[in-house]
């Protein structure tokens, strides 16, 4: 038995692909669900209905979405230029720190001025945040994956310091967390009784501002090249070392903003217990959206909706809601396995 290339994806293969993998990850996790003991049909009705059967669990899968459209948004740019930036948890913190320490109230600003500020104080930051293993890597040719992968435990500790010391709040009662933001920094509500966020505009709209620079504009042109065969790209002219830095700095600007809808949009504060792995799950997003930008959308409403619905199947069958980050992890699994099987064939011989 060999794979063989195939010559083209057909169409209905690459919509096919993520349907099939959430299929058989659903299919998977149900042996886990019923080796428990819970009855599995109740279990996924309880999971579905936790997720979106309410006006509350939608405001809080919407809530959920909006950093992990961000997020799948920068490990989708990411790897469509061929730079495997696993960081964005750290650049998501990263982001957050910044957010936190301009809008606590050491800039004198109007506030009209603020929270723009902000914003890309945030994206600054997560973007100088994988500026450095870009560079490493157009330089040195170090491997990204191992560099990105390890600052996230870089910049975790080097945010704990910062709760712990300069920027502890005093009126925290001891716990290590931020200054609370100005409410002129703060990203305003949309819907009223809900945590839902104008970050989530914020994150819709950069998906298409993301999908037509991709997809309509000569850098765009340059990443997909980059991406598809970079010494090809070289040959003919692209200037690879300058896109892996734009790049590097587009896809850490979005994780740093993740943090920032976070800090401004949802919490008002920061701790280091802010994201449950949001920059982790934006890899699973971009895989299963096939590094579409307008896809990430989907797949982000997609995987909150499952956190989100866990948590309402723990309380009411009993099964543990980390089910939810099994079911996310095998959807991963289950994406690269029908994303192979998409471009290869089986052959005899």
């Amino acid at each position: 038995m060999r794979l063989e290339r195939r010559e083209s994806v057909p169409a209905w293969a690459s919509v096919a692909a993520p349907l099939a993998a959430v299929a058989a990850a659903l299919i998977l996790c149900a042996l886990l669900v019923a080796a428990s003991g819970a009855p599995v049909l109740k279990a996924f009705a309880t999971l579905f209905t936790g997720g979106f059967g309410s006006r509350f669990a939608i405001g809080e899968t919407l809530t959920r979405a909006t950093p992990l459209i961000l997020t799948g948004l920068a490990a989708a740019v990411a790897f469509r230029a061929k730079l495997w930036n696993i960081g964005a948890e750290g650049q998501l913190y990263l982001g957050a720190l910044a957010a936190v320490a301009l809008g606590s109230g050491p800039l004198a600003l109007p506030a009209w001025a603020l929270l723009p500020v902000v914003m890309l104080g945030a994206a600054l930051a997560g973007g100088l945040a994988l500026l450095g293993p870009a560079l490493l890597k157009t330089r040195f040719g170090v491997d990204e994956v191992v560099t990105t992968l390890l600052l996230n435990f870089i910049v975790l500790l080097f945010v704990s310091m910062m709760l712990e010391g300069p920027m502890k709040d005093p009126m925290a009662m001891g716990w290590p967390q931020s200054a609370a933001m100005l409410p002129e920094a703060e990203l305003p509500r949309l819907v009223a009784r809900s945590r839902i966020h104008a970050g989530l505009l914020i994150a819709v709209a950069l998906a298409g501002l993301v999908w037509l620079l991709k997809s309509r504009t000569i850098w765009g042109f340059e990443m997909r090249a980059l991406g598809a065969n970079p010494r090809a790209a070289a040959f003919a002219g692209v200037p690879v070392g300058k896109v892996v830095l734009r790049v590097a700095l587009l896809s850490g600007g979005l994780a740093g903003l993740a943090g920032a809808c976070e800090v401004a949009g949802r919490a008002g504060y920061l701790t280091l217990d802010m994201s449950p792995g949001y920059g982790y799950s934006g890899i699973v997003i971009a895989m299963l959206a096939q590094l579409n930008p307008l896809g990430v959308i989907a797949a982000a409403v997609m995987v909150a909706g499952v956190f989100v619905g866990a948590d309402a199947m723990s309380r009411a069958v009993g099964v543990p809601n980390y089910i939810a980050d099994v079911l996310v992890a095998v959807s991963l699994l289950c994406m690269l396995t029908a994303m192979l099987f998409t471009r290869y064939r089986l052959r005899r011989g």
